[in-house]
Formats: C-alpha cells, sequence, structure tokens
C-alpha cells in the first residue's frame, strides 16, 4: 500500500472546500482530491448502518476468502458495518472435472450454491436483515447465479459478478463436455436459458451488475493457451463473454481476470451499483489493527479450505527497509481444529514476517506490507518445494493473490530483476520465484507499484521458502 503522506497545501485546501460544501448543506458535491478518490459526494444524512444491506462475497475456482481483504477494508472505510461484510470459505473450491460426476475434494456448481444458501440464511439470520448483495469474482458468479435459479430471488436484492465465465472459458462439446466452464455444456446452458417475457439471461427479481475487462481477462480469450490448449485452440469466446442479457454490463479497461472484482476500481463500480452513489474514499488506516486467519491447506495436491491442525505459527515485526526482524515473536501458537492462528494486537505502520511450518510442507517465511486495518480473514497456505529447488541456495518468490503480472502494464520487480516467467500478452500468472545461489543471509526487496516488501533469504536446502505477498 503507498506510503502515509502528509497532507500537502492543494489537498488541504480541497479537503477544506468539500468540508465548508457539507457544512452548508449542499445536496451534491464533486470532491477530486489529490492521491484520493474522485467522485460525486452525496451530503444528506449518511444512512444508519441497518440501511447498509449484508454483503456477501463468494470467491473463485481453488481461491479463498483472503481476497477480499482490501475490499473489505474499502467497504468499513466508506461507512459499512464490518458485522453486515462476510467474505465466504467455500470448503472445497475447486470445480469438478465433470460437473455430474464426483471427485475428491472438489465440488459441483449445485453444492457450491448450497453452501452459499446456509451462509446467506445464517447472515440473514444474524442481521435480521431481508436481503443480502451478493458479489462473486469468476466461477464465485456461478454459484450466486445457481443459487438465485434454484433458491429463488427473494432473500437477493443485487448481484455482482466480475470476471465470471457467463459464456463459458471454452464453447464446444469436444472437450470436457460435462465441465462447469463450458459454455455449451449443461451447467452454463441452463443457467444461460432465456428467462421471463423478454429472454434475459439473468434471473428476474434481483438487480445483476457484470464487470469485465477489455481483453486481459486471460479466461475470455478466443484461443486456448491459457486453458492449457495451443494458440491455435478456438474457444468460441471472446472478451464479451462475462456479459449477460438483461445485466448492466460494465468494462473496466486495463484490468485482468481477478483485477475485474478485487481492484480499486471494481469496487468502486459495485458500491454506485449497490448505492447509487460513488464512495468518498479508499482504505482508511487505522492506528491499531487485530489480525487472525486460519491455516488450510492441500488435499491430493487440490487446494481446499479445510483447517489445519498443529501447524506452528510465528509472527515476527519487521524493519520494514531490510526484513530483518524485530526481537522476538509478538505471537507463537499451534493451530488447533479449527486452524486458527490468531488473533495478533499490532499497529497499521509494522512490517510482519508469518513463519508457519506442517509436516510436509516447506517452511514457509511470509513477509507482508503493513496492515492498514484489522481482518479476520488473513489466511495461510503451506506450500511445498521439490527436491530440485532444495539444490537452490534460497527461493524467494512474490506473489498476487488479488491479480496478475502484466509485462509492461505493471511496474515489478524481484531482487531488481524482471520477475522470471512473466512475459508478454495476456496477464495470466500471480506468482513469480527467484532460485538464489548460496550465499550469506540477505535482504532481497520485492516491487509492485508502490508496494514494497522486503524479505531475507533462508536456505532452501533446510527446507525453507520466502514470499513476499501484495496487497495490490
Amino acid at each position: 500500500m503507498p506510503d502515509s503522506q502528509a497532507i500537502n497545501p492543494q489537498r488541504r485546501s480541497r479537503l477544506l472546500a468539500c468540508l465548508t460544501a457539507l457544512i452548508a448543506g449542499c445536496m451534491l458535491v464533486a470532491c477530486s482530491i489529490p492521491g484520493g478518490v474522485t467522485g460525486s459526494v452525496s451530503t444528506s444524512t449518511a444512512p444508519s448502518p441497518t440501511d447498509r444491506p449484508p454483503i456477501v462475497f463468494v470467491h473463485g475456482n481453488g481461491d479463498t476468502a483472503a481476497l477480499w481483504l482490501t475490499t473489505l477494508w474499502r467497504f468499513e472505510s466508506n461507512g459499512w458495518p464490518r458485522d453486515r461484510l462476510i467474505a465466504i470459505d467455500v470448503p472445497k473450491p475447486l470445480a469438478r472435472d465433470d460437473d455430474a460426476v464426483a471427485q475428491p475434494d472438489r465440488t459441483s456448481a449445485s453444492e457450491n450454491a448450497a453452501y452459499l444458501a446456509g451462509e446467506i440464511d445464517a447472515l440473514l439470520q444474524r442481521t435480521g436483515a431481508k436481503q443480502v448483495v451478493l458479489v462473486g469474482n469468476s466461477r464465485g458468479g456461478n454459484a450466486i447465479r445457481t443459487y438465485v435459479r434454484d433458491y429463488g430471488s427473494a432473500k437477493v436484492s443485487h448481484a455482482v459478478l466480475g470476471g465470471t465465465p457467463n459464456h463459458g472459458v471454452w464453447a464446444s462439446p469436444d472437450l470436457r463436455p460435462g465441465n462447469e466452464f463450458n459454455g455449451s455444456g449443461p451447467v452454463l446452458t441452463r443457467l444461460n436459458t432465456p428467462q421471463g417475457p423478454e429472454g434475459l439471461e439473468v434471473s428476474p427479481g434481483v438487480k445483476w451488475m457484470t464487470l469485465r475487462s477489455d481483453g486481459h481477462d486471460k479466461f475470455a480469450q478466443p484461443t486456448g493457451e491459457w486453458m492449457g490448449q495451443s494458440k491455435t485452440y478456438k474457444t468460441n469466446v471472446d472478451a464479451r463473454g462475462p456479459e449477460l442479457k438483461g445485466a448492466d454490463n460494465r468494462v473496466l479497461p486495463g484490468l485482468d481476470h481477478r483485477e475485474v472484482s478485487y481492484h480499486q476500481k471494481a469496487f468502486e463500480q459495485t458500491f454506485q451499483f449497490i448505492t447509487g452513489s460513488l464512495p468518498m474514499r479508499d482504505i482508511v488506516p487505522q492506528a491499531q489493527v487485530v489480525l487472525d486467519g486460519r491455516v488450510t491447506g492441500l488435499a491430493d495436491n487440490s487446494p481446499t479450505n479445510l483447517p489445519m491442525a498443529a501447524v506452528t505459527v510465528q509472527v515476527f515485526a519487521l524493519e520494514c527497509a531490510s526484513g530483518e526482524r524485530r526481537g522476538a515473536a509478538l505471537l507463537s501458537r499451534t493451530t488447533g481444529a479449527d486452524g486458527r492462528w490468531g488473533p495478533l494486537q499490532t499497529d497499521s505502520q509494522t512490517c510482519l514476517e508469518f513463519e508457519y511450518t506442517a509436516t510436509g510442507f516447506a517452511i514457509t517465511h511470509q513477509y507482508r506490507s503493513p496492515f492498514p486495518r484489522s481482518s479476520d480473514i488473513v489466511f495461510l497456505r503451506p506450500l511445498r518445494i521439490s527436491d530440485a529447488d532444495r539444490k537452490a541456495g534460497a527461493l524467494v518468490s512474490i506473489t498476487r493473490p488479488r491479480g496478475y503480472f502484466g509485462l509492461g502494464r505493471d511496474a515489478m520487480s524481484l531482487d531488481d530483476q524482471p520477475l522470471p516467467g512473466i512475459g508478454p500478452g495476456v496477464p495470466g500468472l500471480a506468482s513469480a520465484r527467484l532460485s538464489l545461489p548460496p550465499a550469506s543471509p540477505r535482504t532481497v526487496v520485492a516491487r509492485f507499484k508502490d508496494e514494497r516488501i522486503a524479505l531475507r533469504t533462508w536456505p532452501a536446502a533446510q527446507g525453507h521458502l520466502a514470499v513476499a505477498e501484495l496487497h495490490q
């Protein structure tokens, strides 16, 4: 996240102008604050917390609730009560190869929607609200559409689908015909069957919005290289694949498959769609923060969100410039059956290292920028390294859960080098790993746009792996 700065005279003047207008009771003020968000700011009386509808955020294929971290911070910073924001963690988030054929540690489209149904009912019961807003990324949109189709629209006011392959990642009966992401397969054919007198592709009774890229979404491409096929394979899908007849279809130029859900611009569009006005601010830091989350793991090499017990977790405060530890661990804990590693109380200026050790996995050292706000979805997932990787002196990685690395689009480096394996074209990789020769421990810097993370090298031969995880 960008470093905090003193308010310069221009920014102070604009802030004072906006505040003056608010005090004067104007109905609408256009506030453009340098370093902040540009948009229309309503000066009418702020809605009470109970006027803010509960929102359920649904992650994509193989992902976790943690990807909504910055989105939750942005909603909180714009007045949304935290207890009305829930990012669900589907226990088995991967789709089956064939939706109709059971597969260990994977879910069908209907199972995914059934899990969502339970989370919606629990949230409505807890808050006393009558309806929720549903926001999904990628496969999360399939779960939302299936839920509304099968369970009805009575409990849903708005639905936002970011990067959802509504017409498939490919559309052909010749390739995995029963797969959930095949546009000509049974799941999407059913969801896209025209509904209502206007023959819409969306279920009536809900306000729908889709967010898509203008060509940077790796799962909305006319050729199949990002789905394991050759560049000559025709997918019968293009950049318009996420659009739906009957929805408010919006394009976010230059953003990739994940960014159309998790980027600040996606948040602005979502907030505006729900409330009718743009948000007033981006993430507002808290002085003191409380962090918590779970350790989740792998089952037969498939990512799951099932909790992992008996994982040793330590958290250290760091010197942000060097990544070196500042004294003893702030927290040391072995996870129980629920996989929880926290809570940890810290502040919004401290860089952190999460060290976690699980039998059969690498000793992972995850380095993070300061957390500007509290969060209970700081999830950790142990990693494995191969015997070949252990021959390196040290292994350092940079990972970006909420987007992909775009060569030529993004300013980025690892140890002052271009990111290994990141090539030109459509952004499609979210991590890069650098193997370093044997040497004394030293500082390596990972950079992405204005976020800088310093990490230390650890001996790969002893099973250590260092990862810089970006907030952006």
